[in-house]
């Protein structure tokens, strides 16, 4: 029996190679896309899923009254955990990762993703332990621990094991190597611990360090949150008050609510409110849309192999015939079926793994991974969309033909039948909707990126770099650090005014990549605002091009611009509601400040936020120099290459230790809007896929349609019918479906793109366009298909179907 089964399939294999080849490409491409989806789906699910702390580990969060969630705690918070009964124990952490260069016998190697912790860290993340042990691994301020690829690139073969190496300046005895086994919220290359001088300080400040817990038991989590955000509201406020001189409901009213968030390590990665660890969130959104469409591309895929397999039943309806009258029983003739899509689905599963190991690298470039396909949930996966498919595609198809009735199909006049044709149509009206949503998706999110792209920013950054600068550790450590970093970046500007190309030069604590958040307090006339807070030097407005609306940028000629001066932004004076702000007076780290100038508001965070309220001022009024980590220069349009190649040159002498970076402003903006131009370039991607399968199936549906009505057209052009009323009379009805797919797809598409779009503070508004030209697009494409086939059909010889009537 299974013999012949194979001998039937490979027979229908050869006598109808383009079905079978569209069918098993289609679905190929359906499997293919569903695997790059469940890929990149395993791999964000697996973070910390290594990790048997996972659901004890909780980080503290907290947010402020109309205020993002920060991820930085007060040192305050550590007496009343350690008398909380449901705390195992805590872990604070410096800001996460810096980098540094590690010196081993003269060898220099430049290391990211170096954490400073406290000593019970691998309690919280048990990395494997490969030489040395966890409880000594950074035990004190002379310790450190090295992930085995650090280890690798720093001793080779040799063993770290107390060997010392210098970093930051300091000697450190390598205690421990460790293996990190999975995606980690926390993956450092370098461990070390000098917290103790932090921790042991007394800070007061309530947002200064990170702040894990171990739970017992987490039921009881939220006695927990509430007595943290007791010691802010009530404790912290009264200490503020208390200093000010206010009473703790004004003070209360002025700060605003603090409000503490308990977030489990397992959800931290697709389910965070904020970046709260080093490796950032996942974008959960991005994923559902990928796991969305793509099992969208599937279901078209399926409705796809349905229509076919349904189509061509007409010409198996004699051979159902036959084995009926032979004796074989309706499950007899479906579990045949149900055989020929098992062997389909597996040359599609095959087709579809070729595809994805090909495709893979671009795609792990294109999420910035390292995927690969050996995992064994990842098979048992593939096994489970094997059975779905197969069941999915196979069984209405193999129900379909098991009923056909023996003696009408053996009397020849089945083709007249109306058998299956609704399950056909209503299997071609899903793919015309499915193929509308996407034509329709694609155009929307390509305007919206397009806005982004070509909106005004505020400033001009295409001809500006940013270029990071490190003065050794040394400089820093003196007593007059901030004289000495202040005079050394005056020279590295002096000499490079001298090379031809620059334009101008310029520094500030701004960043333009989105990643600074951080909330300063302003007060005027007694009362708090929360505003970002921006210190520059001399000219940068003018290098950015950002205008002014009011007064004037900061000038070498007044001295009192470097001691009480400062600019805002438009948001700022609205916020403040200032009608004319020049003049008045704000307070910053208990300093007056005049306001100088207005200038117009600029984007520095992501589009997905709007212009937050800012105050700058110069550089030099809170002594902030000792920060200068980077030199913004304005290069002049012609020899761009030349004038780069010059700074090279002139930082090789001015940052000996590091390595030349360079990056233009402009771009740094942009890739605060990179996952959204990732998703642009998928749902074209996408779109291309989508539309191809869908035309896959028009052109065999409307294939095997007109080659039903070849007796019907040969008759119709005996009669006399021209060939332009006959291509109208065989396409009609694809043009119907083609409407009523696209209505089917009209909410769908505007209900989840605006919701797609309620990310963004600037975006566009649905217009009618993308419906219009989705609609034209697709009648179109669907025009083309069946007019091509059907003007084939006019055309053919009317004897070879008139000859035996």
């Amino acid at each position: 029996m299974l013999k012949n089964y194979i001998n039937i399939f490979i027979y229908r294999l050869k006598h109808n190679k383009l079905f079978s080849f569209l069918n098993i490409l289609g679905l190929s491409i359906g499997i293919a896309g569903l695997i790059f989806a469940l890929l990149y789906w395993n791999d964000e699910q697996n973070y910390n899923a290594w990790n048997p702390e996972k659901d004890k580990v909780y980080q503290v969060l907290v947010q402020v009254t109309d205020m993002p969630a920060w991820s930085d705690c007060a040192l305050f918070l550590k007496p009343a955990l350690d008398k909380d009964p449901n705390i195992e124990s805590t872990l604070y952490a410096d800001y996460w990762y810096q980098k540094d260069k590690i010196i081993y016998k003269g060898k220099k190697e430049f290391v990211d993703k170096i954490i400073n912790v406290e000593q019970n860290f691998f309690s919280f993340f048990p990395f494997e332990i490969i030489q040395g042990d966890a409880i000594s691994a950074i035990k004190d301020d002379s310790s450190i621990a090295i992930s085995d690829i650090t280890a690798k690139r720093i001793f080779g073969n040799e063993n770290p094991i107390g060997k010392q190496i210098k970093c930051f300046d300091q000697l450190f005895s390598v205690r421990a190597v460790y293996h990190i086994p999975g995606n980690s919220s926390i993956a450092p290359n370098v461990i070390i611990n000098k917290m103790k001088e932090i921790t042991t300080s007394g800070l007061m400040n309530p947002f200064i360090l990170k702040l894990l817990l171990k739970v017992k038991d987490p039921s009881k989590i939220d006695l927990t949150r509430q007595k943290l955000e007791r010691l802010y509201n009530h404790d912290f406020i009264t200490r503020l008050a208390k200093e000010a001189g206010f009473t703790p409901e004004v003070m209360a009213k002025k700060v605003g609510h603090f409000t503490v968030i308990l977030e489990p390590l397992s959800k931290a990665r697709l389910h965070s409110v904020t970046d709260g660890y080093p490796e950032t969130r996942g974008n959960y959104q991005f994923l559902m849309i990928m796991m969305g469409l793509s099992l969208l591309i599937l279901i078209l895929s399926i409705v796809n192999y349905i229509n076919l397999a349904t189509a061509n039943a007409v010409k198996r309806a004699k051979e159902v015939g036959v084995r009926k009258i032979s004796g074989a029983s309706k499950s007899d003739i479906i579990i045949q079926f149900l055989f020929e899509t098992i062997f389909t689905t597996s040359f599609s599963i095959l087709l579809a793994l070729v595809i994805v190991e090909l495709v893979l690298p671009y795609y792990n470039n294109f999420l910035n991974k390292n995927i690969i396909l050996l995992a064994s949930q990842f098979y048992i996966q593939l096994v489970v969309i094997f059975i779905i498919t197969v069941l999915a595609a196979g069984l209405l198809p193999a129900i379909y033909i098991s009923n056909f009735k023996t003696f009408k199909v053996l009397k020849g006049n089945f083709e007249r039948s109306k058998n299956g044709i609704w399950l056909r149509n209503g299997m071609l009206i899903l793919q015309f909707a499915i193929a509308a949503f996407f034509i329709i998706g694609s155009n929307i999110v390509y305007q919206q990126i397009k806005y982004l792209q070509n909106k005004d920013l505020g400033f001009k950054g295409d001809q500006v770099i940013s270029v990071s600068l490190n003065f050794p550790s040394i400089e820093h450590q003196s007593e007059n650090a901030e004289q000495i970093i202040h005079n050394k970046y005056s020279i590295i500007k002096q000499q490079l005014y001298k090379i031809k190309g620059v334009q101008q030069v310029s520094t500030g604590l701004i960043s333009f990549d989105g990643s600074d958040n951080s909330i300063s307090a302003v007060l005027y006339n007694d009362e708090l605002f929360k505003e970002k807070v921006i210190n520059l030097d001399y000219g940068m407005f003018e290098m950015l091009n950002i205008k002014f609306i009011k007064g004037r940028d900061f000038d070498k000629k007044i001295a009192s611009d470097t001691v009480n001066s400062v600019i805002i932004n438009e948001t700022a004076a609205k916020l403040m509601n200032l009608k004319s702000p020049i003049g008045k007076e704000l307070v910053i780290r208990e300093q007056k400040l005049k306001i100088i100038g207005v200038v117009r508001d600029f984007n520095l965070m992501s589009p997905e936020v709007k212009v937050p309220p800012i105050a700058f001022h110069h550089i030099k009024t809170f002594d902030m120099a000792h920060n200068i980590d980077k030199v913004y220069i304005k290069l002049k349009g012609d020899n761009l290459e030349n004038t780069i190649a010059n700074i090279e040159k002139l930082w090789s002498k001015v940052d000996t230790e590091y390595p030349f970076k360079y990056d233009f402003v402009d771009k740094q903006y942009a890739r605060t809007y990179e996952t959204y131009s990732k998703q642009k370039s998928l749902f074209s991607l996408l779109n291309i896929v989508v539309i191809l399968i869908a035309l896959f199936g028009l052109f065999a549906l409307a294939s095997y349609s007109i080659q039903r009505r070849m007796k019907e057209i040969a008759i119709r052009k005996t009669l006399g019918a021209e060939t332009n009323v006959l291509l109208k009379e065989l396409s009609k009805q694809y043009v119907f479906y083609c409407i009523i797919g696209f209505l089917i797809a009209l909410f769908p598409v505007h209900f989840l793109l605006n919701k797609w779009l309620e990310n963004f503070a600037f975006r566009i508004d649905i217009s009618i366009i993308p419906f219009v030209l989705g609609f034209f697009i697709l009648l179109i494409l669907t025009l083309i298909i069946v007019l091509s086939r059907a003007y084939t059909a006019t055309k053919t010889d009317i004897l070879k179907y008139l000859k035996y009537e």
